[in-house]
């Protein structure tokens, strides 16, 4: 098949812009979730419009879950703009099919939602998903007394045989490869019958930002929680049975699509805004905030959102990103343009997302005259000067965006499969363009 190419864009003055980031995924689907099983209806308010949202929703229509897709202008305050409105299926509905897509949250959050269906539920994505680490939902739902047939493989395709209900209870689980395997069985525990106690059991849980954020809607849902971080027992988290409360939750901007718009700022010494980002917030992509400024960046709240400014140098850094890996491929490009050698570690993980991530950017920066080295949790990235070329993206739209900061600085990259970034960012290359030629971007 002949490649895609797209010509990233060169900067040829600082950057100066606007921007208006989608809203967050991980906040979206988790919101979909909720509002799928709960008492009442619900609005899922300026929802991301993406592909994984998109197979989520899609997910739950199969299994009898209303979802209306609205743009109601008058709905006042904050609300206002596009909304899902999320009305319950009296009892999930069996038999039925989902695409997975590559979307993590669809193929852990979904199996313990269908274990609630009167039917088969019948699992299946894109090539990627059968190689994906999907065994610890699967061995803890197995574990609860659900049936999962999947040939053995401990991935997809594989289908839920749901009976209406799962006493549940206490399971243990490895969930050292995604913090995802946690989240799914939270999400859902509040409606089998005896609630659920996961008791992870392993190496370190990468991402816990993201259960954090998992434990938070859940309680503005009406949920009890027990988490770690309120003085609970390290690494067990407990949910009572119990109803969920229908609510009205307006989503914020995923502040991980922010990284590659502040990195124009780094890279050029230029500025941007990103409006609407939250002062108080349980993303993990907030981190940005401090990450950019280590490399040479600054950073303030203003009226309109935060404000980055980059300075006259990108410096190297050495950080551990394991709670923050979805930011290591911006964070990559930058290094690679930097003054000084930079080793970005604890992301082991990350060779187990929607592609290896670190032999991805090794090979890919490596390409372009770099020279990148993985190490046995990470990358080490020693600048050099880089040249045109093709960077290959493997159908992961964070290495799409990767490529597109080099590109700010390097003639002559062309991004293989730049629309991989509908992923999370359906619009991208048009706000890309607009951050380099006008004062706005996004909308």
């Amino acid at each position: 098949m002949t490649e895609t190419l797209w010509p990233a864009p060169v900067a040829t003055t600082p950057v100066d812009a606007t921007v208006t980031i989608p809203g967050s995924k991980s906040v979206t689907n988790r919101a979909l979730v909720l509002a799928a099983l709960a008492d009442g209806p619900g609005w899922v308010r300026r929802p991301l419009r993406s592909r994984d949202s998109q197979l989520m929703a899609d997910g739950l229509r199969a299994l009898g879950v209303t979802i209306e897709e609205q743009v109601n202008n008058d709905t006042g305050g904050s609300g206002g703009g596009e909304a899902w409105r999320v009305i319950p299926a009296p009892v999930l509905r069996g038999p039925a099919s989902v695409d997975v897509g590559n979307a993590g949250t669809v193929m852990r959050f979904l199996p313990p939602l269908a274990v609630l269906a009167d039917g088969p539920v019948h699992f299946d994505g894109d090539p990627r998903s059968h190689e994906r680490p999907q065994h610890g939902v699967i061995d803890a739902l197995r574990a609860l007394g659900a049936r999962i047939e999947d040939g053995g493989r401990g991935s997809f395709p594989l289908t839920v045989h749901g009976t209406g209900a799962l006493d549940g209870g206490t399971v243990q689980l490895d969930a050292s490869a995604s913090s995802q395997f946690v989240s799914a069985l939270l999400l859902s525990g509040a409606r089998y019958n005896n609630g659920v106690e996961v008791r992870h059991v392993g190496g370190p849980v990468p991402s816990l930002p993201h259960i954090r954020m998992t434990v938070d809607m859940l309680r503005l849902a009406g949920v009890q929680v027990d988490a770690p971080e309120d003085g609970g027992e390290k690494d067990v988290w407990r949910v009572t049975p119990g109803a969920l409360l229908g609510r009205d939750l307006v989503v914020e901007p995923d502040l991980s699509n922010a990284a590659p718009f502040f990195a124009a700022a780094l890279v050029t010494g230029g500025r941007v805004t990103v409006r609407d980002w939250p002062r108080h917030t349980t993303q993990p992509g907030d981190q940005l905030r401090e990450l950019y400024t280590r490399m040479g960046g600054s950073c303030e709240f203003t009226d309109e959102g935060l404000r980055f400014t980059g300075g006259d140098r990108i410096h190297g850094i050495e950080a551990d990103l394991h709670d923050v890996g979805e930011l290591t491929p911006v964070i990559a490009a930058g290094a690679a343009l930097a003054d000084s050698e930079s080793h970005l570690y604890g992301i082991a993980h990350l060779r187990l997302h929607e592609t290896d991530r670190l032999a991805a950017l090794a090979k890919e920066i490596n390409g372009l005259g770099g020279d990148v080295s993985e190490t046995e949790d990470g990358l080490r990235i020693r600048p050099r000067k880089l040249t045109g070329g093709v960077f290959h993206t493997y159908e992961d739209h964070r290495l799409a965006t990767a490529a597109a900061v080099v590109g700010l600085a390097v003639p002559g990259v062309q991004v293989e499969n730049v629309a991989t970034t509908a992923k999370t960012l359906p619009d991208f290359t048009a706000m890309w363009d607009e951050l380099l030629t006008g004062p706005v971007a996004g909308g």
